[in-house]
């Protein structure tokens, strides 16, 4: 154990992901199912073994069946009687779904969490789709933006730009550098290398979207779900596999875009703040970082937020190689939502899943080398709620 660790520290000790992608004929109920009973028996329990149940989905619309808490026991009938609850948190509801069965492990409620993310959102037409996600604004002031969620990054992006200067080169860059990434992740939604130079330029395949982003600066629309089991640190030490939380910050903003400067992710650099100082660790100290990339303007500020660049100097990161996949802090080595996808309450929880195969030597073609250290910034809107987690194997 690490001097981080308690007896009832939560460790992650199974997990589960679904291909992402536009899932076509798959019933939302059955995906779940599928994720929870795979990440149950990866780490070695049976459902009986479980003492709480925590689903994060956004909906808000992709889905009539609202209420998810209990869907899974349709699959996993043995689950019945079990306390399950639903978590949202905009875009970090993966995230928060761990934070609550954290939560149950450390307060002795349980000793075993399962915690699913999941998302069904190609039911919808893409236009109906920006409608849903723009609930993820302060309605008031963000509703009638033009683009939906694109067009807020959009407003970012030209803020940002219009302060210092056109960073084009560095956003393509970016979205390259993530397709290129996702061509080694089995799960991704999009396994395409593009290219600098398609990312780049505007083209009848690759238009402008919003302000100065392009489509390749913008994730996808996608399906999925993941799963993982978090287990007391005091009974993980039996079990095959155990990755620890060496730290776990959560930080929200205000909502309003006005009531804050978008070119920075003030919220976020906090939440990269705490935990690099609960870590005992510093940035360069990780051996990789999933980041919260829904546009790649939004993957640029993050590395100010962590601290890899100071405020305008972004570029630098990605146009230096220090964000590739073989530079100095790996940043997006599973291609992030740019490549991967995005269903949104699922997002977080596969970013933890991803970077626990990391810290495990498990992630097959995307292992970083001698990973130990991996980190996760996951953020629900415009850097509104804001989750880092880094991970440590114990064993």
């Amino acid at each position: 154990m690490t001097a981080h660790m308690t007896a009832s520290s939560p460790c992650i000790t199974g997990w589960n992901h679904s291909q992402f992608g536009k899932l076509d004929g798959i019933d939302p109920e059955a995906l779940i199912g599928q994720v929870a009973k795979a990440a149950i028996e990866h780490a070695g329990l049976t459902p009986e073994d479980i003492g709480s149940i925590h689903i994060g989905t956004f909906n808000g619309g992709f889905l009539y069946q609202d209420f998810p808490s209990s869907l899974v026991f349709n699959t996993l009938p043995e689950l019945r009687f079990k306390p399950a609850v639903r978590v949202e948190n905009a875009c970090a509801t993966g995230s928060a779904a761990i934070h609550s069965g954290m939560q149950s492990i450390l307060s002795g409620q349980a000793k075993h969490a399962l915690v699913i993310g999941f998302e069904k959102m190609t039911e919808l037409a893409t236009p109906q789709v920006g409608e849903v996600l723009l609930k993820c604004c302060y309605a008031k002031e963000e509703a009638g933006i033009p683009g939906g969620f694109a067009g807020v990054f959009g407003k970012i992006a030209q803020a940002y730009f219009d302060r210092y200067g056109d960073q084009s080169d560095a956003l393509a860059a970016i979205a390259a550098k993530n397709h290129k990434n996702g061509m080694s992740n089995p799960y991704a939604h999009m396994r395409k290398d593009f290219g600098f130079d398609f990312c780049r330029n505007v083209s009848e395949k690759n238009p402008f979207v919003a302000g100065p982003l392009k489509r390749t600066d913008c994730s996808l629309i996608s399906d999925g779900a993941a799963a993982l089991i978090l287990s007391a640190a005091d009974v993980a030490k039996t079990m095959q596999r155990a990755v620890t939380f060496r730290a776990a910050v959560h930080v929200n903003d205000f909502l309003p875009l006005s009531r804050r400067d978008p070119t920075r992710f003030e919220a976020g650099t906090l939440a990269w703040q705490q935990a690099l100082k609960q870590a005992d660790l510093k940035l360069l100290d990780l051996s990789l970082v999933e980041t919260h990339d829904c546009f790649t303007i939004a993957e640029l500020l993050e590395y100010e937020a962590m601290g890899l660049a100071e405020p305008g100097q972004g570029a630098r990161a990605i146009l230096d190689g220090v964000t590739a996949k073989n530079g100095r802090l790996p940043i997006n080595p599973s291609g992030g939502l740019k490549s991967k996808g995005h269903p949104v309450g699922a997002t977080g929880v596969s970013m933890h899943v991803m970077a626990a195969m990391q810290a495990s030597h498990d992630a097959g073609d995307m292992q970083i080398p001698n990973a130990r250290y991996a980190g996760v910034f996951n953020m629900g809107g415009a850097a509104v709620a804001n989750y880092v987690s880094i991970l440590e194997r114990v064993h």
